[in-house]
């Protein structure tokens, strides 16, 4: 494909992850109240625990018509993931090769769960950061935040946990289409520990090394169980190489 053609395709899957975004986010801004209530609520729990007053404020007069726009973006980003993981995949994989576009539905088939399940960790782990950061208010006093940071930093830690559990997925299929191999996932494990450490920081917003372990533990799993795929995947290939040898 040529360059002109790379960037139609590109085009194209932005086009329809867009499209289907923009679908979401109509639907998201119906669901504006009682998402705000749920993400309300480890707040309300935190202040009644350490017996503090909480409150959500909006700067201006458009602030809480941003803050549901915002909002329903997110959500919709969220509830669409299938899409847009689909036509990532789809973009990358001509430029792999024929045999790899076998693996799309192995990749959507996987990416979407793991999508879901880094989300559920995140929202699971959401209400201990909350009562940690506001357990430092001195008892007694008000602590008032802003609607709009809050609710958007809910919202970035559901979106970041979703996308830092798929990327193991692209390790095992990259190395079923043979660009990679166990050895090269192995032998970066330093690097990756690394990466992995410092998405647990800018996700976690405190700094407790508990909550930072709560994300790095499962991405370090997941990325040695992707080692772990792909070094079985590598001897299998070994072993059907060695049978054509000796067959020939």
């Amino acid at each position: 494909m040529s360059l002109g053609g790379h960037l139609r395709e590109l085009r194209n899957r932005l086009f329809w992850s867009f499209l289907f975004i923009a679908g979401g986010t109509v639907g998201g801004w119906y669901l504006f109240d009682p998402v705000y209530a749920i993400l309300k609520a480890p707040i309300d729990t935190a202040a009644a625990n350490h017996g503090i007053k909480t409150s959500l404020n909006f700067p201006d007069v458009m602030g809480a018509f941003d803050l549901h726009l915002q909002v329903s973006v997110f959500l919709g980003i969220i509830v669409t993931s299938p899409v847009w993981l689909y036509n990532i995949w789809a973009f990358i994989t001509p430029a792999i090769g024929k045999r790899a576009k076998r693996y799309t539905i192995a990749f959507i088939f996987s990416s979407v769960p793991l999508f879901a399940s880094g989300v559920w960790l995140a929202w699971v782990s959401f209400p201990n950061f909350i009562n940690t950061l506001l357990g430092l208010s001195p008892a007694g006093s008000t602590n008032i935040m802003n609607a709009a940071d809050y609710m958007l930093f809910a919202l970035r830690l559901l979106v970041l946990f979703g996308v830092a559990f798929v990327s193991p997925v692209a390790l095992v299929l990259l190395n079923q289409a043979g660009l990679i191999t166990a050895k090269n996932i192995f032998s970066s494990w330093r690097l990756a520990v690394v990466l992995i450490a410092v998405i647990a920081a800018v996700a976690t917003p405190t700094a407790d090394p508990m909550s930072m372990f709560v994300l790095m533990a499962p991405l370090a799993a997941l990325y040695f169980a992707s080692g772990g795929v792909a070094l079985i995947s590598d001897r299998r290939r070994a072993k059907r190489a060695d049978s054509l040898l000796q067959g020939a």
